[in-house]
């Protein structure tokens, strides 16, 4: 028995089963190699890319208020020469003069700036009865910063101006 094994593994054998291996393989690498599809032509592709934006946080929408324009505002009502919080205003007698329109009722008050014949206001507060007179508070239609308190005897009440 070791006489076939020295025969088996003589070293002619063992470069003929090395040779017919690498033989095989390179048939088999060949075959493979042919029978393989050609590879598309790439050189007039070009590659589309779309940019997907990442999600972000979508904040939740604000809700406007609005006026439903088939809703009067109520108009508060008064007798004739009468005033009230919320009556529009204007000022008159004056001749050309001006009203002093002041930081707080009474003569004493700071003037704080001219309002002139046929300018209209809101009266905000009063009445308030001081020196004589009787003291309203009002801020012009056009310019709400103008505020101060003003004497009836020079404002005749107005329909919505």
């Amino acid at each position: 028995m070791n006489i076939e094994l020295k025969r088996l593994f003589s070293p002619r054998v063992l470069l003929a089963s090395l040779f017919v291996t690498g033989l095989l393989l390179l048939l088999t690498f060949l075959w493979v190699q042919w029978s393989a599809p050609a590879a598309p032509d790439v050189s007039g592709l070009l590659a589309a890319v779309t940019d997907i934006p990442v999600p972000t946080r979508t904040p939740a929408p604000f809700v406007t208020p609005t006026v439903d324009p088939y809703i009067a505002t109520p108009t508060p009502t008064f007798a004739p020469g009468e005033f009230g919080i919320g009556s529009f205003v204007q000022i008159t007698g004056t001749q050309g003069e001006g009203l002093r329109i002041r930081s707080e009722p009474g003569l004493n008050g700071k003037q704080l700036f001219l309002g002139f014949d046929t300018e209209a206001y809101t009266i905000l507060d009063g009445p308030r009865s001081v020196d004589g007179y009787e003291w309203y508070f009002l801020a012009a239609v056009n310019d709400q910063t103008r505020t101060g308190w003003a004497a009836s005897d020079f404002i005749t009440r107005i329909i919505n101006p």
